[in-house]
């Protein structure tokens, strides 16, 4: 399978996936979507499993970068390189293709933290973690890990909040919040005085 044909079936994949979850989501439809025969999708992964990981990792392969990317083209000063991880929330959740966060769905779907997909999508959460920590450090923040457990966190609860109940207004909620967040840890400590 040329390589184009291979991602055109990943694709497939993590369109339907996203849609409509990992376990729910089967082999025959995968390849009747994309146009595949089964010996086709079998001479390149050995089992669902095997296509569900390789989607997994060219999402987070596009996913790091597409951070890379808005941080640098949205932020001229380290601050705004931190908060640039929130300014793309409103156009990610306003697209019609948003179902949520394919990792954190992994994750639900396969819920044994020993299983090779949950554990890959425990890496993609640490590997934006350690981001979001290099942001922090580099925008001056007192406890860069600590601010990037928060930033975290208020992440994938937008995210989920608007795969759920919908965007009306989450990704702005979600930006103001991070920028009392990132005021707070990067603001000078309050000077001690002696009384």
């Amino acid at each position: 399978m040329p390589a184009s044909r291979r991602e055109h079936l990943l694709d497939t994949a993590i369109g339907l996936f996203s849609e409509r979850g990992y376990r729910a989501t089967g082999i025959d439809t995968i390849l009747a979507k994309a146009g595949v025969a089964k010996m086709t999708l079998y001479n390149h992964f050995k089992s669902k499993d095997e296509l569900v990981l390789a989607a997994l990792r060219l999402s987070d392969e596009r996913t790091r970068r597409h951070f890379a990317e808005e941080v640098s083209r949205r932020g001229a000063s380290p601050r705004e390189r931190l908060m640039a991880v929130f300014a793309d929330l409103e156009r990610w959740f306003a697209d019609p293709a948003f179902n949520g966060c394919l990792f954190i769905k992994a994750a639900a779907d396969y819920p044994d933290a020993r299983d090779p997909i949950h554990a890959l999508a425990a890496e993609h959460k640490r590997m934006l973690r350690q981001f979001l920590e290099g942001l922090a450090r580099d925008a001056g923040a007192r406890n860069p890990a600590d601010l990037a457990l928060q930033l975290q966190m208020l992440f994938d609860g937008a995210t989920v909040q608007a795969q759920v109940c919908g965007n009306s207004g989450v990704a702005a909620q979600a930006r103001q919040t991070a920028e009392t967040l990132i005021e707070a840890a990067i603001a000078p400590a309050a000077p001690v005085t002696d009384n």
